[in-house]
């Protein structure tokens, strides 16, 4: 993979920064079952980066997030809205990051340890790092 300009985040830092910049848009790129069944951070916008039932990369995944920034609209003369991904644990969304970035997108943040952060001795998840275990606002359907 190219080296990015795709900026690590730690979940509290990016709660952070969503809380401080009005305008930062958090979008969730997982599958749309992970999105809906496992949970998503509260006011997370879902545009899956790699979906069922082919799970393969979504060609539209730029176009899509062009789409909920408004097409560019969020861009001033102070510079454009922060994007921030997050997916499970950290990889799906850097990933996608580049090809924000590589599309011309000037502020990316990759959520680091995701919304359920990496397996544990147990093979569970949520119980070392992520959004989830960090005890940001999480909601699920």
């Amino acid at each position: 993979m190219p080296e990015s300009k795709v900026q690590p985040i730690m979940p509290k830092e990016a709660f952070q920064l969503l809380h401080d910049s009005p305008s930062a848009t958090l979008i969730d790129v997982r599958s749309g079952m992970e999105f809906l069944f496992v949970g998503h951070p509260v006011g997370a916008i879902h545009v899956p980066w790699i979906d069922e039932p082919d799970w393969t990369v979504n060609p539209d995944f730029v176009k899509h997030v062009r789409q909920v920034m408004l097409g560019g609209l969020t861009c001033t003369t102070e510079g454009c809205a922060p994007v921030l991904l997050i997916c499970r644990s950290g990889k799906r969304s850097l990933e996608a990051g580049v090809e924000l970035i590589k599309a011309g997108f000037p502020e990316v943040h990759n959520i680091l340890e995701g919304f359920e952060g990496e397996l544990d001795d147990d093979h569970h998840r949520s119980s070392q790092g992520g959004w989830r275990f960090c005890g940001l606002p999480w909601e699920q359907c």
